[in-house]
């Protein structure tokens, strides 16, 4: 009897032990899949088994090579901004080099996929709320996405492209230096005289309505002049959308393309918002 007092003693010990393991933080590279899509994540985990998750887009890069260095920063931009230590981030590494403007949305949309329906159950953990972030292509990765799938809140650093017509014309008339993003598209579809409804498709200027979260936009009022150009003109449209959910704006005067990893005052309100939601 006092053996299997002992025993019994034992088992319910170790159980114990089971249940108190405490859960680890790391940061990963890993490659997901959703819908026979893959797209390359790194995933930056806090000491928790419940999180909330800010899934994060980077800019613009030149090579394929080049997009898991992008994803990297983009994720510690990010971290450094967020005023939380206890949100799990994953940075998308969604290729550019060899796909179209505006294609490469299928890996974001299945990280995101991903995200909300899978990575629970892969990684051992729950997932909570999911929030978008996104700079530069990154934001309007973010946007064309928060016209897809609902989330508990989007945010959008100078997205961009807003005008493929605009630019890609300026690079046809030489006035600006020739680029990969109107290459490609001149190379499909002919130049912009000839085809301008096939660059405005993939333009941002193109989704400014249905919004299915709230988002938040920051734009730096000092940013390139081709930014700045449409700027107003998507700012407005966005504003007049009928079927979204709440949009806002912060625009930093005197900012620049990176404002809301330089501005306290954008910092605030990126933080205010996620916070908020």
């Amino acid at each position: 009897m006092r053996l299997l007092i002992l025993f019994t003693l034992f088992f319910i010990a170790c159980d114990s032990e089971k249940v108190t393991v405490q859960p680890t933080a790391y940061r990963v590279t890993r490659t997901i899949a959703y819908n026979n899509i893959n797209a390359d994540v790194v995933i930056d985990k806090p000491a928790l088994n419940e999180v909330d998750v800010l899934l994060v887009f980077h800019g613009t890069v030149l090579y394929d090579s080049s997009i898991m260095t992008a994803a990297n920063t983009a994720l510690d931009n990010f971290k450094l901004i967020l005023d939380r230590d206890d949100m799990m981030i994953v940075s998308v590494a969604y290729p550019q080099e060899n796909v179209l403007f505006g294609d490469n949305i299928v890996q974001g949309e299945a990280a995101l996929l991903w995200l909300k329906n899978k990575a629970s159950q892969e990684l051992g953990i729950k997932v909570k709320k999911v929030f978008l972030g996104g700079h530069s292509q990154g934001g309007y990765m973010v946007t064309r996405l928060n016209t897809m799938h609902n989330t508990n809140g989007v945010i959008a650093n100078a997205p961009g492209p807003l005008n493929l017509v605009y630019r890609c014309q300026l690079e046809e008339n030489g006035q600006i230096q020739s680029g990969a993003v109107c290459t490609k598209l001149k190379n499909v579809y002919g130049t912009t005289s000839n085809n301008p409804n096939a660059y405005f498709q993939r333009s941002l200027l193109n989704f400014t309505n249905g919004f299915k979260s709230d988002i938040l936009f920051v734009q730096g009022l000092n940013d390139s002049p081709i930014q700045m150009y449409s700027w107003p003109t998507f700012k407005k449209e966005v504003s007049s959308c009928t079927n979204c959910q709440q949009t806002m704006f912060v625009e930093i005067v005197g900012g620049k393309h990176t404002s809301m990893f330089e501005s306290p005052i954008a910092r605030t309100e990126f933080n205010n918002f996620i916070n908020s939601h």
